[in-house]
């Protein structure tokens, strides 16, 4: 007597692909009757983006509503999670010290622009960041500010490396 698992294992992937898919379904559907697309769940402990302390900077002509990142655990969460940005909305990184701090885009739904600062306020290098990616965005310069906004905004805005931001919190 010949036994084929075949027919079996079928039945069972249809068994099991059946209802996964009609709650796939019913989970996109949801998601586009509520205008939520391609948003993550912010994790237990994560802070929502009005948690943040705000600060507003300039740069040239151009003014920045920025939420502060100034300790470990919110310079780790940064833009993790948000869908969007206003027009003239980001985030600053506030360091300890004088160094090369590099960032990545893990989590970050929404590509941006990177702006590394001195103390001072200089800025020395811009970089742009794609959504979603573990690629290293490193300065070639030390220093202890970064400013993250919306992929092209420094472009858009002609700022580029030595020009001056300004508003900067002191550094804790």
């Amino acid at each position: 007597m010949r036994f084929s698992l075949r027919p079996l294992l079928v039945r069972c992937a249809l068994a099991i692909a059946m209802p996964l898919a009609a709650c796939a379904a019913f989970t996109f559907a949801t998601a586009a009757t509520s205008g939520v697309a391609h948003a993550q769940q912010m994790p237990p402990g994560a802070k929502q983006p009005s948690e943040f302390p705000r600060v507003k900077l300039t740069a040239g002509m151009f003014v920045i509503d920025a939420a502060v990142a100034a300790n470990d655990p919110d310079r780790e969460q940064g833009l993790m999670y948000r869908t969007q940005l206003a027009p003239n909305e980001g985030m600053l990184f506030v360091f300890n010290e004088n160094a090369v701090h590099c960032f990545w885009m893990k989590n970050t739904l929404i590509p941006l622009s990177i702006a590394f600062m001195r103390a001072d306020g200089t800025v020395t290098d811009i970089d742009e960041m794609d959504a979603e990616t573990t690629n290293n965005h490193c300065p070639r310069n030390n220093g202890v500010y970064a400013l993250e906004m919306s992929k092209g905004w420094f472009t858009s805005k002609g700022i580029k490396p030595g020009m001056k931001i300004q508003g900067l919190p002191p550094q804790q």
